[in-house]
């Protein structure tokens, strides 16, 4: 669902049981996607849940005059047999583009669902089919990334509470006011940029406030990735602009979080800081020196990178904040960096 957002598609269509699509339907809504679902009942189960999904396809159409319109299957939808595209062309869908997307809850790795999406989308005409190509071996990165040294690594991890933010900006400040250089890492995924971003800006002013260097580096390639997130990317950089903040090196797009962190290592030795603050996927960073401070939105990663030893926070609850979100979102571990100068 998220995948077949990003690619800008105006209406989803959950084929299955209306709680399928419960916890991801009003994130989406707030992203300006409308959500509807064929709603299928015990009947359906057993008949085939076709006629359901020809009254949501044509009252969806009718409502909402989309330009494109996805149809994805659930596992109840799939354990049946539903064949979802004999069911779309049955339905007089005008100029809109509709089309299906073969994805289920039974599938491998959670990023299986994104590429079935993709391959969709291209067969649709809705992306390039080389961009589709390329989004799919990205995918498969962040599998591998995941499952060497992120949370897929460990059979279970516990979600963990974050330490104090204090003593992480206060490092921060003291290393500035000492003369010294503080480099800012961002390796966000998606939307979650919209958040990481502001401490930029929040390093930015203890910089000017108490001395010595910055270095900022972020995947934020406004010309990489699907249309929505270089969107995200456009947003992100105007605003800092706005600020008077500008990002160092820029590398890779908002998608590429797997593939780019050799890439910004080498930069970042070549300012050679006195300490490093990552953000987001923070293990995309290789080598991480062991002063380094950590943020990341993910309570069961934070728990990963305390074990490690590492010095680490986290900022829980930021995918609900950003959903919607056109500009930076306040991060707790930024305003704290604020407050702090303002003792």
């Amino acid at each position: 669902m998220y995948t077949a957002r990003d690619m800008n598609v105006d209406v989803i269509v959950m084929h299955g049981p209306a709680g399928c699509s419960f916890m991801a339907s009003r994130p989406l809504e707030n992203a300006g996607v409308r959500v509807v679902t064929s709603s299928m009942k015990d009947n359906d189960l057993i008949f085939g849940g076709g006629d359901a999904l020809e009254k949501v396809l044509r009252d969806a159409k009718e409502r909402f005059q989309p330009r494109t319109m996805a149809v994805i299957g659930t596992c109840a939808s799939t354990i049946i047999g539903d064949d979802i595209g004999a069911v779309i062309g049955r339905v007089d869908m005008g100029d809109t583009v509709c089309f299906p997307i073969d994805c289920h809850g039974c599938m491998d790795s959670n990023t299986s669902g994104a590429i079935a999406a993709l391959k969709a989308g291209a067969k649709a005409g809705i992306i390039p089919a080389e961009e589709a190509t390329r989004q799919t071996e990205l995918l498969k990165a962040a599998t591998a990334l995941e499952k060497s040294r992120g949370m897929a690594a460990t059979a279970y991890l516990s979600p963990a509470e974050s330490p104090t933010k204090l003593a992480v900006c206060k490092r921060i400040a003291n290393t500035l006011k000492a003369g010294g250089k503080v480099a800012v890492v961002m390796i966000a995924k998606k939307e979650l940029a919209y958040r990481f971003a502001d401490m930029f800006p929040a390093v930015d002013e203890a910089r000017r406030k108490l001395g010595g260097k910055t270095f900022f580096v972020a995947n934020l390639d406004a010309e990489k990735g699907l249309p929505r997130i270089r969107g995200y990317c456009r947003d992100i950089l105007s605003d800092l602009s706005s600020r008077g903040v500008s990002i160092d090196r820029i590398i890779g797009g908002l998608d590429e979080y797997a593939v780019v962190g050799e890439r910004m290592a080498e930069e970042v030795r070549g300012f050679a800081p006195d300490l490093t603050v990552l953000l987001g996927i923070c293990h995309g960073y290789p080598d991480i020196d062991d002063d380094s401070i950590l943020i990341t939105d993910q309570p069961r990663e934070l728990r990963n990178y305390l074990m490690q030893g590492r010095s680490a926070v986290g900022e829980a609850g930021s995918h609900g904040m950003v959903m919607g979100a056109d500009s930076i979102v306040t991060l707790e571990t930024a305003q704290t960096l604020r407050e702090l100068l303002r003792e």
